[in-house]
């Protein structure tokens, strides 16, 4: 009687039939789990950008200095910036860093770029040695090319030999300039081509191949084929480069020294950001109020590269 009852309670499992495992317990996850693991990046960048920068706004209107609290002084200094020449004079120099290296840094990376994509002897050592400046120190790169453009340097000594008379490279106001802007367009080649590898990557090669069916030169296959399929890729090039340039420091300090070159002629806004909000009697007040100008200009600058994208989709 009490096997049968046994039997009837649990029936006999068949043969070759694995046991039933028991079910799992779904676990429910807090939902504050996903911020947990996010809370470390939003931290830093709390910390380290969105405090700094909300700091800078209010110092704007402030006249602060390094060691002295300041007060609360409207559009004070805003007002100063429309009278200061040396304002207008980094101001200057900026805007013509970003129309003298955005062309170049987003067409020559492209030629770059679809050079080293050809397999020929000795590509690998060329495709290094282009990506070189990127990874190099750019107060190293500076000094390399003080070196070469100063008055006793290798360029003037060269210049010299062959009769041409030693140029004022680092002396000169414009000069001086287009040297920094050529330095920043030597160092950037690399960074820029690997992104467009990347998108050249994605071009389908059917396309290179009906065009040449169709009788086209490697000129024309450029201009129909290449530049369109990577018309995106450029945006987003002049758009990293029109930033960079417009917010340069390093090159130019290193270059120009300091004070900006003869007479303070070469000096940029960020320089003049360095420049006037440090030290013991830093006016960091009027240095906030130049940092928000800069970056006026640089979201500007941005929403005109969409702009003309969107113009382009359309």
């Amino acid at each position: 009687m009490a096997s049968s009852t046994v039997s009837r309670t649990h029936p006999p499992r068949p043969a070759g039939r694995p046991a039933a495992r028991p079910a799992r317990r779904v676990r429910r996850h807090l939902p504050t789990s996903p911020w947990l693991f996010a809370a470390p990046g939003l931290l830093v960048t709390a910390v380290f950008v969105l405090y700094p920068f909300v700091s800078t706004v209010i110092d704007a209107f402030t006249d602060r200095r390094t060691l002295v609290p300041g007060h609360f002084v409207g559009l004070a200094n805003f007002r100063e910036l429309l009278h200061d020449d040396m304002f207008w004079t980094g101001l200057r120099n900026s805007v013509l860093y970003v129309a003298g290296t955005v062309p170049a840094l987003v067409v020559l990376p492209l030629l770059l770029a679809l050079l080293v994509r050809k397999n020929i002897p000795g590509i690998t050592f060329f495709r290094s040695a282009f990506y070189t400046p990127v990874v190099a120190s750019i107060v190293v790169v500076g000094l390399i090319w003080v070196w070469l453009l100063d008055e006793r340097g290798l360029v003037n000594s060269l210049l010299q030999t062959i009769g041409v008379g030693r140029i004022g490279f680092l002396s000169d106001q414009w000069l001086l300039l287009v040297s920094a802007m050529a330095v920043t367009v030597w160092k950037g080649l690399g960074y820029y081509m690997i992104i467009y590898l990347a998108a050249l990557a994605g071009v389908p090669r059917e396309l290179h191949e009906a065009a040449a069916v169709d009788g086209a030169g490697a000129v024309r296959r450029f201009l129909t084929v290449t530049v369109p399929a990577v018309r995106s890729t450029m945006i987003l090039v002049a758009a990293l480069s029109s930033v960079a340039a417009f917010k340069v420091f390093s090159e130019v300090y290193l270059m120009a020294g300091p004070d900006g070159g003869p007479a303070g002629e070469d000096t940029t806004l960020v320089m003049l950001v360095q420049r006037t909000g440090t030290g013991l009697t830093g006016r960091v007040g009027y240095a906030s109020a130049i940092s928000l100008v800069v970056f006026a200009v640089t979201v500007i600058l941005m929403l005109l590269v969409l702009r003309a994208d969107r113009r382009e989709d359309v």
